[in-house]
């Protein structure tokens, strides 16, 4: 849901017999120089962080958690500090006890990059500030609509995100922890999974729509990238704890809606209010997310049309939609609108995209 106030390598191919170029997977193939946009581009993300604040300038408090998860991610790629350094700065600044607030999916986006921290740094103190964030989303869950989780502690919205975030931090907190404490997490991400496929809100375009409305019903509402994306990842982890391919047969059809028709006529990704002009603060960031997530389930259940699309967008991304100073705006399509961290961060995620394949 959209709100406007917030708080603050190429490798030579090897054949088999009898195959040619032309029957070698796609994935395979010569990528674009990737690596070296995301790296110009998470340079110019890092001028935006803020050491003071322990937050990125111009942009608001949940986006700044998905900014700092894509500077996370471009240091698992390229061995950088900027990463680490960034969370224990804004870890200092705010933790253990400064993650929470009053809208479940900031405390989601926040839980997520905190486990992206400790993949990355092993670092005990980010974990349990995921844990922390998980619990209280947690007393969340009402049977209002026969469960799920409200968006706000007000109770005025049960919708997508919070929920997908919170089946993903549960099988992530799954995997991640042993014995009675794991089961904990895969009952919450079963139940939490349950629920939200019984609600309506994936729709019979395999597209989800932004929540319910006060009957309990499928309001209709855009489908937003991110909620095609957070899912996804939900659904490959899913997969892994509990060893069901069924979900992730329901990610690829999701994926392959999502890529098939959330987009320009020209195979880019777009979002619903790019046409009106009217994406606000949280807008922008949405199309990152769904990227990421994208990556993600292709990198466990590999489509070839998953990593054409991730390089279609990463090279309309840095061919038109980047300034001279290689700020990039929220168009995928192109020209570059207006620059700032939330714009720069969600094509940073589309760019660490194709720079893993």
């Amino acid at each position: 849901m959209i709100r406007f106030v917030l708080p603050l390598i190429v490798a030579s191919l090897i054949l088999l017999p009898g195959t040619s170029n032309a029957e070698t997977s796609r994935t395979e193939q010569s990528p674009e120089p990737a690596q070296q946009w995301a790296r110009a581009s998470g340079a110019v993300l890092a001028r935006w962080y803020n050491p003071r604040t322990g937050v990125y300038d111009t942009t608001n408090w949940w986006n700044a958690a998905n900014a700092l998860n894509a500077e996370i991610d471009l240091s698992r790629l390229h061995r950088t500090r900027t990463g680490p350094e960034h969370a224990a700065t804004t870890y200092a600044k705010f933790g253990p006890g400064g993650f929470h607030n009053h809208y479940y999916d900031d405390e989601g986006w926040w839980a997520l990059t905190w486990i992206n921290a400790y993949d990355l740094t092993r670092d005990q103190r980010y974990l349990g500030v995921a844990k922390s964030l998980f619990a209280d989303m947690a007393a969340g869950w009402d049977t209002v609509c026969g469960g799920g989780i409200w968006w706000n502690k007000e109770k005025t919205y049960k919708n997508a995100i919070p929920n997908e975030l919170f089946i993903s931090i549960a099988a992530r907190l799954t995997q991640r922890t042993r014995g009675t404490e794991a089961r904990h997490y895969r009952q919450w991400a079963e139940r939490g999974w349950a629920w939200f496929a019984a609600s309506g809100m994936i729709n019979s375009s395999n597209l989800v729509n932004d929540g319910l409305d006060a009957n309990c019903a499928n309001n209709g509402r855009p489908t937003w990238t991110y909620n095609q994306g957070v899912v996804l990842g939900a659904l490959t982890d899913l997969a892994d704890i509990t060893h069901d391919r069924r979900h992730l047969d329901t990610a690829h059809r999701i994926a392959t809606a999502a890529t098939r028709t959330v987009i320009y006529p020209n195979g880019i990704l777009r979002e619903p209010c790019e046409w009106d002009n009217g994406c606000g603060a949280d807008g922008p960031q949405f199309k990152g997310i769904f990227m990421r997530n994208l990556s993600y389930l292709h990198h466990e259940s590999p489509r070839w049309h998953y990593a054409d699309f991730i390089r279609l967008n990463a090279k309309s991304i840095w061919h038109n939609n980047r300034d001279a100073a290689d700020q990039l705006g929220l168009k995928w399509t192109g020209p570059l609108d207006a620059a700032d961290a939330a714009r720069q961060s969600s094509a940073q995620d589309a760019l660490n995209a194709a720079a893993r394949l």
